[in-house]
């Protein structure tokens, strides 16, 4: 037996909230961090000799030498530090920001 077509209907009503929510979420979270995701890995990618950067941890330095996955950095003192490129921002962002 089949069900009346208003039933049909009113159970694909009832799964429409779950589809908006999922539509939603996508935009408002994963696509966003899809983005800035997206935006990081060129950053890391277009890394050269001399550019100014700031770790995760908040020290600033300028580049020496690039590596594969490191790079080793020239803060202030004369001091040089091997870093992650993972761990790396561009001068100017606002690292660890909170409200």
């Amino acid at each position: 037996m089949t069900p009346p077509a208003g039933q049909e209907q009113n159970s694909l009503m009832s799964f429409l909230p779950l589809i908006l929510l999922i539509v939603v979420f996508y935009f408002f979270f994963i696509r966003p961090q899809m983005k800035k995701s997206k935006e990081q890995r060129k950053f890391r990618e277009e890394l050269k000799k001399g550019d100014k950067i700031i770790t995760l941890g908040g020290i600033h330095g300028k580049i020496l030498t690039i590596e594969e996955t490191t790079v080793i950095i020239e803060t202030e003192g004369q001091g040089r530090l091997k870093i992650e490129k993972s761990a790396l921002v561009p001068e100017g962002t606002v690292v660890g920001q909170t409200r």
